[in-house]
């Protein structure tokens, strides 16, 4: 066995029977930005033998605070982060085999990049592609792990197909649009990330070792800055859930997608799954740091570099500046949320 993990077998949770099994386990992060890519960098380190790292985005300056993966050199080359993450998990273990996806994670591929996963972590920054992994790890009883981090506040959840509840279950349905903050409108600080990840890829060593008993079984959530920490009994899978006890897998038919080219306008609309009323006033305040907003009763238009973003009351926008549907999701998710 070698030395490199030596630390790690010593540790009675693994010892070399859960080593090899490490070795041999492959694991899928979807998002590779500032918990995707602490979940790919602590994976690699413990020689995960295979890593399949799926992010539709670049790298940026405005990164470099929080996701530890990245260098200046990266974001000066606008590097794709699952190319750029992949580069850089090379050198810390070239043992291990990464195999880097630049793609948006939707309905027609979420099925086909879990295939041959063992568990999925979640580092994405949306409920829709969260219940995109949930309905498709559901399906194929494919366990993953929830997680998600804003200011100071993390949250995280590990589900395994039919023996615990699904996120379907905790979460009926997603936050209205536009009513909670994002990293974009609210800011991040890298300590939340850490322990965010940190229990996450716990969560993932104790599943492929078979330690599944030393599972938190819960959702935890923690803010670093209140110094909160709570722990939310789940409970088992229900039969009366849409995604695990009805198995109608919504999301995997992509009539809940919401997006639609605009002929010739350079535009795109995003419809959320659920319309709800924006309070323009609370959603103003919170972009303001980040672009210029002007809103009337009717709508509220934000700009921020080349995008304008116009969003109605029921939470549809239409993206201007660009004509590619994955941009334009990564502009909503990233300002509007949900």
């Amino acid at each position: 066995m070698d030395d490199r993990y030596s630390r790690q077998i010593l540790f009675g949770g693994i010892g070399d029977e859960g080593q090899r099994r490490l070795f041999a386990a492959r694991i899928l992060v979807i998002g590779c930005g500032a918990l995707g890519s602490a979940h790919a960098e602590s994976l690699a380190r413990a020689g995960v033998g295979h890593l399949r790292i799926v992010d539709r985005d670049f790298v940026e300056p405005s990164n470099l605070q929080r996701q530890t993966m990245f260098t200046e050199s990266d974001a000066q080359n606008r590097l794709p982060k699952a190319i750029a993450a992949a580069n850089h998990l090379r050198e810390i273990n070239s043992t291990v085999e990464i195999e880097p996806h630049i793609v948006d994670v939707n309905h027609s591929n979420i099925e086909q990049l879990i295939d041959g996963c063992d568990v999925v972590i979640d580092g994405t920054d949306n409920f829709a592609i969260r219940y995109l992994i949930n309905d498709a790890c559901v399906k194929h009883e494919t366990n993953w792990i929830y997680g998600a981090a804003v200011g100071s506040y993390g949250v995280t959840m590990t589900i395994r197909p039919h023996v615990t509840a699904c996120l379907r279950c905790v979460f009926e349905e997603a936050p209205p649009a536009a009513s909670a903050p994002t990293c974009d409108t609210a800011g991040v600080i890298m300590p939340i990330i850490n322990i965010v990840s940190a229990v996450q890829v716990a969560e993932a060593f104790k599943l492929i070792t078979g330690r599944l008993e030393d599972l938190h079984g819960s959702l935890m959530q923690f803010d670093v800055w209140r110094n909160e920490w709570r722990r939310i009994g789940t409970g088992k899978s229900r039969a009366d859930c849409q995604t695990c006890g009805l198995a109608l897998y919504e999301s995997l038919s992509g009539a809940s997608e919401g997006a639609a080219v605009l002929c010739g306008r350079d535009a795109i609309q995003i419809s959320p799954a659920q319309p709800t009323r924006i309070n323009f006033s609370s959603l103003a305040e919170r972009l303001r740091r980040a672009g210029e907003v002007k809103f009337n009763e009717y709508l509220l238009r934000f700009k921020t570099g080349k995008f304008e973003l116009t969003v109605f009351q029921d939470a549809r926008s239409i993206i201007r500046g660009t004509d590619e549907i994955a941009v334009a999701r990564s502009l909503y998710a990233k300002y509007i949320g949900t």
